[in-house]
C-alpha cells in the first residue's frame, strides 16, 4: 500500500532550518521527567527533561540528554548520582517550575533524599535512582547514562509532551 498523503514538512538537518527540524522531532510524543542531583556543595539541582529512555534491562541502564550550555551541566556530570522523576498528568506545574531557569526550583518542595542525596520529588508516577555510569558526546548535548540502583512506581496517567504542548492520555 502506498501512502499518498502529502508531508507537511520536508527537509534535511543540513539545510540549517533548526526550527523545522525541531518541529518534526516534536511529532514524537514523550513523557515528561524532572532529573535531580546534588552539586559538589550539596545544593539541589534539577530540570525538566523529556529526552529520557531505557537503554538496557541487564544491566539496568537509562539515559537522558543535557544541553552543553546548561548551568546545571557540571552538577550532573560530577555528582555521581541522579534521580529521574517521571511526572504524572497532574504535575504540569512541577514541570513548568523545573523548566523555568529563573525559579527557585526546590523552594517549599517536600523532597526525600535518594542515593547520593539526589532529591526525590513527591507524587511522581515513577522514579529511578541512578549512579552515573557513562557520559557520551551528543553534539550540542551530553548523553548521561545511569545505572539504575533503585526504582519505585505508582499507578496513574503520564504527563506527555507532543508538538510543543503538554498532553494527557486521551486528550
Amino acid at each position: 500500500m502506498t501512502d499518498t498523503r502529502k508531508w507537511a514538512l520536508q527537509g534535511s538537518p543540513a539545510d540549517g532550518d533548526s526550527r523545522a527540524y525541531r518541529s518534526a522531532l516534536g511529532r514524537f510524543a514523550t513523557g515528561v521527567t524532572v532529573v535531580t542531583c546534588r552539586d559538589a556543595a550539596g545544593r539541589p539541582a534539577g530540570l525538566t527533561v523529556n529526552s529520557f529512555t531505557s537503554v538496557s534491562l541487564d544491566p539496568a541502564l537509562v539515559l537522558w540528554c543535557l544541553e552543553r550550555t546548561s548551568p546545571s551541566l557540571n552538577a550532573f556530570t560530577t555528582s555521581g548520582h541522579f534521580a529521574i522523576n517521571v511526572l504524572g498528568a497532574d504535575q504540569q506545574p512541577l514541570s513548568d517550575l523545573f523548566a523555568d531557569p529563573e525559579a527557585d526550583r526546590f523552594a517549599g518542595l517536600a523532597v526525600e533524599d535518594g542515593l547520593g542525596g539526589a532529591p526525590l520529588l513527591p507524587g511522581c508516577l515513577a522514579r529511578f535512582e541512578c549512579a552515573l555510569h557513562a557520559l557520551h558526546d551528543g553534539g550540542d548535548h551530553v548523553i548521561l547514562v545511569g545505572a539504575v540502583r533503585r526504582y519505585a512506581e505508582r499507578p496513574g496517567n503520564p504527563l506527555l509532551y507532543f508538538s510543543g504542548e503538554y498532553r494527557r492520555v486521551g486528550g
